[in-house]
């Protein structure tokens, strides 16, 4: 698996994507809107995470009349657990709070 720098960026769009149920995967724009961030800074690093392996693509199936078909992200099982040892070993990149500064373990 190949690595991945944690920017800032990188960081919203994993958040959004650890957040999101499998029942209900988050699409291109939904992942922009969510991150707060322009579709020319998201779908680069989606194309990273997909490439690393830490996330896939899949295509809509079905009707979708009036707007362009969607393509559904996922973490990976790989990329789950990188992102869950992220989050704890950085747990400020993720807006979370030490133990220390009020937060809970």
């Amino acid at each position: 698996m190949a690595p991945i720098r944690l920017t800032r960026t990188t960081l919203e769009v994993l958040k959004v994507l650890l957040a999101a149920g499998p029942d209900n995967p988050p699409w291109g724009l939904k992942i922009c809107e969510e991150a707060d961030l322009g579709s020319g800074t998201v779908y680069p690093i989606l194309e990273r995470l997909i490439e690393a392996g830490w996330a896939t693509r899949r295509e809509e199936t079905g009707e979708h009349p009036g707007r362009p078909k969607r393509y559904y992200y996922e973490l990976t099982a790989a990329g789950r657990l990188a992102t869950e040892r992220a989050r704890a070993s950085k747990p400020r990149l993720f807006g979370l709070r030490t133990i220390g500064e009020g937060g809970v373990a």
